[in-house]
């Protein structure tokens, strides 16, 4: 399991406990998690009483040296009988109770909001779509949903296996290559939820995490209004200095910046990466420092990843995370 700095905890509502649910999918599953242990429990009480007793009374049939009497023979038939019956009921609403609880992890109607969640190694790509073009924005590791709606999920695994979860909310769903899963989510209160990947995708599997923030309907469209605007224009000199190193280097070429000629698509779109709370999918805190520190040496904080270093100049690389992070 991933971890996170204690600010990152202090910030989210439900800290990967299935059993703190504020979602409807999640709060089914809790109270399903909760049906099977209250009747197993009871199960496991009564056939560990009947055990007893059967233990008890076969030490005294051995010591009277008693044989079989029939009327016990009975007896004991009708509670194998009463015992098998009551373990096909328990299955059968088990099964019951588990259909209905998984489907409505993926009810969802024509009207919901829809995000596009492509698993990648080791980041989350988000799109979120709309009637028009002009409507669809991309982002990455952070999902922003309000409070009280449907959000449709299209899952789409990149390269491998992963699988998103987000206990507070929701159930598991893989992202399978080559084929779209969907999972709904739907918060009723504000909070950050955190979630990650489920499925061993890797070495920087345990560092592949995401934010879920829920937000009242004024907050959410406010913020959906300035996810479809453009980069911001560079307000100083060494911004300015720090977006032409970005365009000039292969920055460019891996990444998106709307707004500029940076339209790369191997890397997560940065249009307004400096609004979002965290980078390198939940590694660390979107500050100017963080945001160098990951740019000089992306390998070192995350092994494996598929960002190469890019040597840059003391003053390039201040410059280049200044820009990155005015970009909110």
């Amino acid at each position: 399991m991933a971890l996170l700095p204690s600010s990152v905890l202090a910030g989210c509502t439900g800290w990967q406990s299935a059993f703190d649910a504020q979602g409807a999918s999640a709060i089914s599953i809790k109270q399903l998690m909760v049906l099977m242990v209250v009747i197993c429990s009871v199960v496991w009480a009564l056939v560990i009483a009947v055990l007893i007793r059967a233990l008890w009374r076969g030490r005294e049939q051995v010591e009277r040296s008693i044989g079989p009497d029939p009327v016990i023979e009975r007896r004991t038939a009708r509670v194998v009988v009463a015992a098998v019956t009551a373990t096909v009921i328990v299955l059968a609403v088990f099964t019951v109770v588990s259909f209905f609880t998984t489907r409505a992890l993926t009810l969802a109607g024509h009207d919901d909001l829809t995000i596009k969640v492509r698993g990648q190694q080791w980041w989350w790509g988000l799109e979120y779509l709309g009637p028009t073009p002009d409507e669809r924005f991309e982002t990455a590791n952070e999902i922003h949903i309000p409070v009280g709606r449907n959000v449709r999920l299209q899952l789409e695994g990149i390269d491998v296996i992963h699988s998103l979860w987000v206990p507070g909310l929701a159930g598991k769903q893989d992202l399978i290559p080559g084929r779209r899963n969907e999972l709904t989510l739907r918060a009723e209160r504000p909070g950050a939820y955190r979630g990650q990947c489920s499925e061993f995708c890797g070495l920087q599997h345990a560092h592949m995490a995401l934010l879920v923030i829920a937000e009242q309907q004024e907050t959410f469209d406010q913020w959906m209004r300035s996810q479809r605007e453009r980069a911001t224009d560079p307000s100083d000199a060494e911004i300015a200095a720090g977006q032409q190193v970005f365009l000039s280097r292969p920055c460019a070429a891996c990444h998106a910046i709307r707004g500029t000629s940076a339209t790369g698509t191997n890397g997560p779109d940065l249009t307004h990466v400096g609004g979002r709370r965290y980078i390198a999918a939940g590694l660390l805190e979107t500050t100017r420092g963080s945001l160098a520190a990951w740019i000089s040496d992306p390998q070192t904080l995350k092994p494996g990843n598929n960002m190469p270093m890019v040597a840059l100049s003391a003053d390039e690389l201040r410059s280049v995370s200044a820009y990155l992070a005015s970009l909110k």
